[in-house]
């Protein structure tokens, strides 16, 4: 069984406020979230702030330091699971990522390669909804080292095999892997904003 980083440490410039902290269906995507991801994989746990009743990995490299994005998060939190014993693979979510379900993570969780595996939407790998097999957790590391911030630049170093939306779409609504980054997006997909 992979195990699964939640992330929940991204800035929320452009939602002006924290996402983890938003809710829909009544449940905080925090919760939803971590709800989702730790009925497929184990261990999980959270790599940012604490947001979850998961074990929280904080991101950040020192008190008042901006956190360095998800390839770092996704890092910090590899290194978390490697000081647990854990040497497989890791399912990356982003807790903007509301609708993401058990069958769709299962999917990528359970992918029969050995290689990344990454969903493909509206064009695009969804690198914060990922399976990252462990060379490619190695090779993430040497790219934080040299500065690199962006999972798009690990995706491009290391082999992915692609989830065809046509595949995904099979267990999963076409907005699975729609995420949140405005609020423009939260009445577009009828998230409550109340924190």
């Amino acid at each position: 069984m992979a195990a699964g980083l939640l992330l929940t440490g991204g800035s929320s410039r452009r939602m002006g406020r924290d996402k983890a902290e938003l809710v829909i269906a009544g449940e905080r995507l925090a919760d939803r979230t971590a709800r989702a991801l730790a009925a497929v994989c184990d261990p999980v746990l959270e790599v940012g702030p604490g947001r979850t009743g998961l074990d929280a990995i904080d991101d950040a490299p020192a008190a008042g330091v901006a956190r360095s994005g998800p390839l770092a998060a996704l890092v910090v939190g590899a290194a978390s699971l490697r000081a647990r014993e854990y040497r497989g693979a890791v399912v990356l979510l982003g807790v903007d990522l509301p609708f993401v379900s058990e069958p769709l993570l299962r999917l990528v969780a359970d992918h029969p390669a050995a290689d990344t595996v990454v969903p493909v939407a509206g064009g695009r790998r969804q690198s914060c909804c990922a399976r990252y097999s462990p060379g490619a957790l190695g090779t993430a590391a040497e790219l934080v080292e040299g500065g690199e911030r962006a999972l798009h630049a690990l995706l491009a170093a290391v082999p992915v095999v692609e989830i065809r939306e046509d595949e995904w779409r099979a267990v999963a609504p076409p907005d699975a892997l729609v995420d949140l980054d405005t609020p423009e997006d939260l009445a577009r997909y009828g998230v409550d904003g109340a924190q």
